[in-house]
């Protein structure tokens, strides 16, 4: 191997140069070719010559025939000899193509010894050194890969319970586990329509492939894949990062929320609930409607207001005259 010109981490643009391989087997083949073309072009120079020639014998035999001062067998033999020429000509116009046909797959491999950015990025990984020996016989060996880290791409999985509730532009947010107390908000993307063949994981970490194989060979749980993009201009996301995703099924802003676990289901009513309220030194049940929620808190539609102190649980205390208080 050559010269390797960047480094990981390193800033490129679209078309900087990257990697020089040692082109002295490419270059060999090159020259060779060079060399056999000019070669063949100069013998087609001397079959045209042989050719305009044998045409030159081939007429002036045809006119002394005319004139009966020439012999058939020496007419046939001049246009024996310029049909030969002529097939020696296009001999070797079929050699020249061929040449040049080779001249320009070795010129492409030569080509292929100076690689350059095809897009602008970072170097996020660096998989060969210098001096190493490049062995593209059963697959393209990886030298370096380089990623736009601008806007990164979230790949996220949804178990096949869940998965009918996401859909395309719903809202989502998601934290790292370097950063939980900051919040990436985006918008769904795509889902994907399959989940992933365990042979064939999606491109993500090694980590999450192999968990993902995991649970479907066991059978327990069926996963599928949803993307989204957010924006990384400071930097502060990186490959392979673990994250933490909420979807966002519904939102209420500005309005009273109380614990769940505070309140008892209604049964037959999903959206009614019984709470119990401190009423001075009494305890009031009240109907309560709830609307948004998760499986912690509830947004308050009727039956309690912002203030409203609920029993969580009663206790009973024995006082000192024996008395219990509850």
């Amino acid at each position: 191997m050559g010269h390797i010109r960047v480094r990981a981490g390193d800033r490129v643009q679209r078309g900087q140069l990257l990697v020089e391989i040692d082109p002295s087997v490419q270059q060999a083949k090159v020259d060779v070719d060079q060399s056999t073309l000019a070669s063949l072009h100069a013998q087609l120079l001397g079959s045209r010559a042989q050719q305009l020639l044998a045409q030159q014998q081939y007429d002036r035999q045809c006119r002394m025939a005319s004139e009966g001062s020439t012999r058939d067998e020496d007419l046939q033999i001049a246009l024996g000899a310029l049909s030969s020429a002529k097939a020696t000509t296009e001999n070797l116009r079929a050699q020249i193509a061929g040449a040049q046909s080779n001249l320009k797959g070795d010129e492409a491999q030569l080509g292929y010894t100076r690689i350059y950015a095809p897009m602008s990025g970072t170097v996020v990984t660096l998989d060969a050194r210098e001096g190493q020996t490049l062995n593209a016989t059963y697959q393209t060996p990886n030298i370096l890969r380089i990623a736009d880290l601008s806007t990164m791409t979230v790949w996220t999985q949804v178990s096949e319970a869940d998965i009918l509730r996401v859909k395309p532009g719903m809202p989502v947010y998601f934290t790292t586990l370097g950063s939980s107390e900051r919040r990436w908000n985006a918008t769904l993307r795509q889902i994907l329509p399959a989940p992933p063949n365990p042979s064939t994981p999606p491109d993500s970490s090694s980590q999450q492939s192999t968990a993902q194989a995991s649970a479907q060979s066991t059978g327990k749980v069926v996963l599928y894949t949803v993307l989204f993009d957010v924006s990384n201009a400071d930097g502060q996301l990186m490959p392979q990062m673990s994250a933490q995703v909420f979807f966002v099924a519904a939102r209420a802003n500005n309005v009273v929320v109380a614990p769940l676990s505070a309140m008892a289901a209604v049964q037959g009513k999903p959206d009614v609930y019984l709470a119990r309220v401190q009423q001075g030194n009494h305890t009031v049940t009240r109907e309560v409607r709830i609307g948004v929620h998760d499986r912690l808190n509830a947004e308050i539609l009727s039956g309690l207001e912002a203030g409203d102190r609920l029993v969580t649980a009663v206790t009973r205390t024995r006082l000192s005259d024996g008395r219990f208080e509850w």
